[in-house]
Order: C-alpha cells, then sequence, then structure tokens
C-alpha cells in the first residue's frame, strides 16, 4: 500500500535563511514576546473549522483569538500535532535524538515508545541510554518500562528485567507506562511476576499496554481483566472488534509500520469507534520515516472517506488522554504543540512547533543532533561453513518449514522434504526453501540454529542482522553456505548491523550499527540511503518483501505465532513450545 507514504512536505516549501522560521511565516507576528500563528484552526472539540489565532507565550497558548484581518487562500490549517502511539524508536536504526529530527518534519511531536529492543541487549542501562539521549533534543517521547525481558525463556538475550528492575524504572518520572505485555500466556497463566509488573504500574497510576496477537473470547476477556488497556497486534476487523467488546477500557492501535502492515483490516474502526482507536507505527525503517509518518496514515484514512475530525482524534487526540502526556491539544493553557498542514487530505506539514518554538519547516528539521557515545553487546565470533551443516538422516523425512508473509509478523508452518547433498541440508532456491540461521551474538561458544524458511525468494546470495525481535542476536538467510557465512561474518566484524553478500559479484555490503547492534550514529539520511542500497540489493537477488530486513528480523520473535527460531532451535508459537526440525 505505498500510497499509505507520500513525501507529505510542504507546497511551498521555502529554504531555511538562519532567520528563525516564526518570523519569517506570513501568517505570523511577535510583539511583546507574544508570537501569533494564523491560520484555519482544526477545532476537535467542536468538529468545526474557524479562521483564528493562536496567541503563543512561554511556550504555551495564551488565547485563541479571530484574526485581525481575513486570512489569504494560502493559510495553513492548524492541527495538534501527530503522536505515534506505540512505537520501537530503534526498529527505525536511529537513536531518539535523530529519530526526532526525522520525524518532527512530519508533523510528530511525541511518542509513546516501548524500549524493550535495547533492554533485551542492555538491560536497564539501554532504557536509561535512550532516555538521556531523548532528553537532548526538544520532542516529546514516553517510554516505557518493558515487561517481557527476555520475551521468553526459549532464547538468549543480553540482559533480563525482573520485578525488582521494572519497579525501578516506573519510579523514574521519565517513564509513562508498563510497556507491551508480550507473554500473554503467562497473564492467563497467573504468572506472579508478570501480576506484580502490572500492579506496580498500576499503584502508580501508569497504563499497561498489551500484546496479544489472535487472542479472542474468554482469554481476551482474561488478559484485558488483568489491566491490560491496549492491543497493537490485531490483524483481522473480527479481532478487534472482539477485543474491544472484551473491556470498555479496551483501545485499539492501527498500526502500519515497514513488515506489520494492519491498516487495510482495521481503519474502519476510526468511524465505528472514535476515541477508542490510535495509530501507530511499531516498527518503521529509516526508508520509509524519510517519506512520511503518522501524517500519511492520516491522509490515507482521510482518501478512504474516513471523517477527518475522528481520523485526527485517533492521530493527535486520544494517545495524550490515554497515556497522559504533556503534548497540547490546541487548548488555551496547553504546550504549543501543533502544525501547519497545507490541508487536511494530504497533511502535507509546512511547520512543526514544540512548546512554543518551530522544531521543522520546509521539510527540513531544525533539531540539532547531539554528540553521543555508542554502547554495545556484541561477542559472538567469525563462523564458518561447517557450523551451518544439518545432517539429513532420511532423504524422505519431512522437516518442519517456517512460511513468512510479507507484511505480517505472523508465520506458517509447512511441512517439506528438504534438499540435501552428501546427506546434508542444503538451500533450495527452486523451491524457495533457504536456510534461515540464529548466531547467538552474548556467547561466542553457542553453535548456530539451522532452519528453513519459504516466503524469501532470494535466487542467490545472503542477507544477515543483527535486528532481530526480541533477544537480537544475529539472524541471515540465503540460498548458499558460503554467502551466509560471509554475510554473518560481516556483521559480527562490525559487532552488530545489516548486510548483503552477492556471489555474483563476491561483494558484502555492510550498513554498520553500532549502537547496541541496533542504531546508528548517524542522520537519518546517511543511514535511509545506506539502508535503500541494500533493500535494492537484496531484491536484485530476488526477494518480493516489501522490507525484506524487517520481515528478517521478526523470523526469531517467538510471541508471535507459528513457527519461528531462536538461537534454541525451532520454537511452535501456538503451543509455546520448543520443537524439533525433523517431523
Amino acid at each position: 500500500m505505498s500510497s499509505v507514504f507520500p513525501p507529505g512536505l510542504s507546497r511551498n516549501a521555502s529554504v531555511h535563511s538562519g532567520v528563525p522560521l516564526a518570523d519569517q511565516a506570513p501568517h505570523n507576528q511577535r510583539i511583546n514576546g507574544i508570537t501569533r500563528v494564523a491560520g484555519q484552526f482544526v477545532d476537535l472539540d467542536a468538529k468545526a473549522i474557524r479562521p483564528a489565532e493562536l496567541c503563543l507565550e512561554h511556550g504555551r497558548i495564551a488565547d485563541i483569538t479571530s484574526p485581525d484581518a481575513s486570512l489569504d487562500a494560502d493559510a495553513p490549517f492548524l492541527l495538534p500535532g501527530f503522536v505515534d502511539a506505540h512505537v520501537h524508536v530503534e526498529s527505525s536504526m536511529l537513536t531518539p535524538s535523530r529519530f526526532a529530527a526525522a520525524a518532527v518534519v512530519h508533523g510528530t511531536v511525541a511518542t509513546v515508545s516501548d524500549p524493550h529492543e535495547i533492554a533485551n541487549v542492555l538491560g536497564d542501562k539501554g532504557v536509561r541510554f535512550m532516555l538521556e539521549d531523548a532528553a537532548a533534543v526538544p520532542f516529546k517521547f514516553c517510554f516505557g518500562a518493558p515487561s517481557c525481558v527476555p520475551a521468553t525463556a526459549f532464547e538468549t538475550a543480553g540482559a533480563a528485567l525482573g520485578v525488582d528492575e521494572v519497579t525501578a524504572l516506573l519510579d523514574d518520572p521519565r517513564i509513562g507506562y508498563l510497556a507491551e505485555v508480550m507473554n500473554y500466556p503467562g497473564v492467563l497463566a497467573g504468572d506472579p511476576g508478570l501480576l506484580a509488573m502490572i500492579a506496580a504500574a498500576q499503584r502508580r497510576d501508569k497504563p499497561v499496554d498489551g500484546h496479544a496477537p489472535g487472542l479472542r473470547g474468554d482469554d481476551a476477556r482474561r488478559y484485558f481483566a488483568a489491566g491490560i488497556t491496549t492491543d497493537h497486534e490485531c490483524f483481522t476487523l473480527e479481532e478487534a472488534l472482539d477485543k474491544l467488546d472484551a473491556s470498555d477500557a479496551v483501545r485499539i492501535l492501527i498500526r502500519e509500520g515497514s513488515a506489520a502492515r494492519n491498516f487495510d483490516a482495521l481503519f474502519p474502526l476510526i468511524d465505528r469507534f472514535p476515541g477508542r482507536v490510535m495509530l501507530c507505527s511499531d516498527d518503521k525503517h529509516p526508508d520509509a520515516l524519510v517519506f512520511g509518518h503518522i501524517n500519511a496514515l492520516c491522509a490515507e484514512a482521510v482518501r478512504r472517506g474516513a471523517d477527518v475530525f475522528n481520523v485526527l482524534n485517533a492521530a493527535c487526540r486520544v494517545p495524550v488522554e490515554h497515556y497522559g502526556l504533556d503534548v497540547g491539544r490546541l487548548h488555551i493553557g496547553d504546550p504549543a504543540d501543533f502544525v501547519e498542514v497545507e490541508d487536511l487530505v494530504s497533511f502535507g506539514v509546512r511547520r512543526t512547533w514544540i512548546d512554543g518554538h518551530v522544531v521543522a519547516g520546509g521539510g527540513k528539521t531544525h533539531i540539532q543532533l547531539p554528540d553521543l557515545t555508542p554502547i554495545n553487546r556484541f561477542v559472538a565470533r567469525p563462523i564458518h561453513a561447517d557450523q551451518l551443516r544439518v545432517d539429513c538422516p532420511d532423504p524422505h523425512r519431512l522437516a518442519r518449514v517456517i512460511v513468512a508473509r510479507d507484511g505480517q509478523l505472523v508465520t506458517e508452518e509447512e511441512q517439506h522434504t528438504p534438499a540435501a547433498r552428501n546427506s546434508s541440508v542444503v538451500s533450495d532456491v527452486t523451491r524457495d526453501m533457504l536456510k534461515l540461521v540464529v548466531v547467538n551474538r552474548y556467547h561466542a561458544e553457542a553453535p548456530p540454529a539451522v532452519a528453513l524458511v519459504r516466503g524469501f525468494g532470494l535466487r542467490r546470495g545472503a542477507i544477515a542482522g543483527s535486528v532481530a525481535h526480541d533477544s537480537h542476536n544475529l539472524l541471515a538467510v540465503g540460498g548458499d553456505d558460503a554467502s551466509l557465512v560471509a554475510a554473518i561474518n560481516a556483521v559480527i566484524e562490525a559487532r552488530g548491523g545489516l548486510a548483503v553478500h552477492d556471489p555474483r559479484t563476491n561483494a558484502t555490503d555492510v550498513l554498520p550499527l553500532p549502537v547496541a547492534g541496533l542504531m546508528s550514529d548517524r542522520p537519518i539520511a546517511e543511514v535511509a540511503a545506506h539502508y535503500e542500497r541494500l533493500d535494492a540489493a537484496a531484491k536484485a537477488m530476488g526477494t518480493t518483501l516489501r522490507a525484506p530486513f524487517m520481515t528478517l528480523g521478526f523470523m526469531a520473535l517467538l510471541v508471535i505465532p507459528s513457527l519461528k527460531l531462536s538461537d534454541h532451535g525451532l520454537f511452535d508459537g501456538d503451543r509455546f513450545e520448543p520443537v524439533s526440525l525433523w517431523v
């Protein structure tokens, strides 16, 4: 659905001259310390649009008045700032400061961010890195305390956060909620640790985020009755309706990211359940963030006929109210967090304001990137081809094969007789049955785990990466063992990153991710350009996936059914237990 990601830039983009944009704009005046911004005011309370002038003083909206003169036809529409209601900043491959600099260009002023990616690598030290880097820029991050680190006991992570560590994070005023409770079987089974974390959040009046793909009926009601109030994992409209029916407190997040794309199925909720729906990206790679964010989802929803006020409530208002964010809603006395857009169709952003200051305008960010010192944990050693050998005891025996689906986190299981050579399983590009490998990044002596996957479509070569949810071991998929070794070792040499190896040219390209093996310390333009080069190289080798690296990164996410691969081996997410490669 490429139309969800239009450029969304100003039709009259101006070059920043060094003069503050607040003083350049024709609809602005600054008199006696009060900045006045005129435009078509979009009143979400009254569901009306009227000419108005925002009076900004000391970073807040001091008044909203009628303009002294009639507005010209070019006057912008004034909206509350956009909020991504659930995102893992790490998946943008940018640190919080770099993410903020990119997101404000598209009118995003705040995010609800679960830092469990870096927490799985570095524990609470990683969470505090995110908090500190975020504090260096004018952007409103609401970070959560990760509730499932590691996500399961069937994989190796770099850290563990128990009840004491999570409670300590919840005591930090910079932590706004308990992040997604992915271990829904644990909740249903009454796991005392999980329930203690939920209770700790409730005692502090902090919301609890959910994560329950496919959960329906009585199980869904029991899950939400534990104190959980959101879900962003609905794949079908029927599932979302069932969860909304489970509890009046439930809010459904419509997700459209780089891998998981549920907007098509769920967008009717915007008009059917106004006030109970939010918009989110969950995981968004840098090449997509360059072109749009929540503003692009608003444009798509309106294009499909959704009521614009319901759309903007989902994008701007409901997250602020649900999470108690210190983000303005265009009320008198609120922080002056708002956007000026071209129209209510494309939502092309002219300027973004946070706390009364212009942080982006004319398609350019005005956030200065702070210095940072990368932190990491990566001890894997280079591998050799013999470590990828899988003995084939019987040429007619069936093997379990993971089936990846484009645009989905869920996988399926098929059973096939694998290709073999010299009594060893090999990738079979003719049947799109490729070797999938997980290398433990935290223990150098651990052997690689090897399985088979369909759906990637590579005709040659291999891709690899250390962005591998949730424990972020090293994942690779490829058409031959030599290419797999080359791609894997390139990531190991970089101590984290993404890599493509093409045997036709014997070339390996690597995007280093020095911050926890997840994020770059470079600005988005550089990261996105390099990522696009890797993406193009993977597609030149045959894959038809829209986001092959993002899809690869979810092949180890055990909490999403059905069949996945961890460093321990194959895992059945439906039965929530390990299974053998061989049937």
